[in-house]
């Protein structure tokens, strides 16, 4: 489990961002001004931080700017609005290890975290089991009963959400904003589509309709039928 620190005025946005990855697994924290940022930062131990650049007090840059003179390697992920060349280049050579621009879907933001992470020696596993179910994180690869499964890239971000959350009731707005992101609409049944497309490739019994909840991969299906 990663401890990861948000830091993001926005409340919208920060309290996605930290919904999503406290239900991926992580440990977090979530401050709203850059001066608090930078005391929390220096003064706990985080294996990680999500950064925005236009904070109130002090801006994302005197704030990366000011862990990185402190001798912290602690990776930094900006999040920002500010999508220009010049300022990704500057995020960047200022000593950030990513640079996620808004508006962003989340799969995308924890594929970074998690990269910047395996960088670390922290990150998850990378191989995800139910089962005869398998999936490397790494290979982006697929195995039911050792055989593989072509699924798209909506598809593999779903059935990992589920694989890393096995047994556990996930609800629609829970996976929309995992794996669509926030600006998806919230009215859509897009949700219920990729799981039917999904049952289809590994199995109808292995994702459970739970009335009135969600959906929750059942690992070991021939036991509970």
């Amino acid at each position: 489990m990663s401890r990861i620190l948000i830091v993001e005025d926005e409340p919208g946005i920060a309290s996605f961002v930290d919904k999503g990855l406290r239900a991926a697994g992580h440990t977090t924290m979530l401050v709203e001004d850059g001066r608090t940022a930078v005391d929390v930062a220096t003064d706990r131990d985080f294996d990680l931080v999500v950064l925005d650049l236009g904070l109130p007090g002090l801006d994302g840059r005197t704030v990366l700017d000011a862990i990185r003179r402190r001798g912290e390697r602690l990776p930094v992920v900006i999040l920002t609005a500010r999508s220009g060349v010049e300022d990704t280049v500057q995020g960047l050579e200022g000593g950030a290890d990513d640079y996620v621009t808004k508006p962003f879907r989340f799969e995308e933001l924890l594929a970074r975290v998690h990269a910047r992470l395996r960088d670390r020696g922290t990150a998850e596993a990378d191989v995800l089991e139910a089962g005869d179910l398998r999936l490397d994180v790494r290979t982006r690869i697929v195995h039911l009963d050792g055989r593989p499964r072509e699924l798209s890239a909506r598809e593999y971000a779903l059935l990992e959400l589920f694989l890393r959350h096995p047994g556990q009731v996930l609800s629609r707005p829970q996976i929309l904003s995992q794996v669509w992101g926030y600006d998806h609409d919230p009215g859509s049944n897009v949700v219920d589509v990729y799981v039917g497309y999904l049952r289809r490739k590994v199995g109808d019994e292995r994702i459970e309709t739970v009335r009135g909840m969600g959906y929750r991969l059942v690992e070991h299906p021939e036991q509970e039928a």
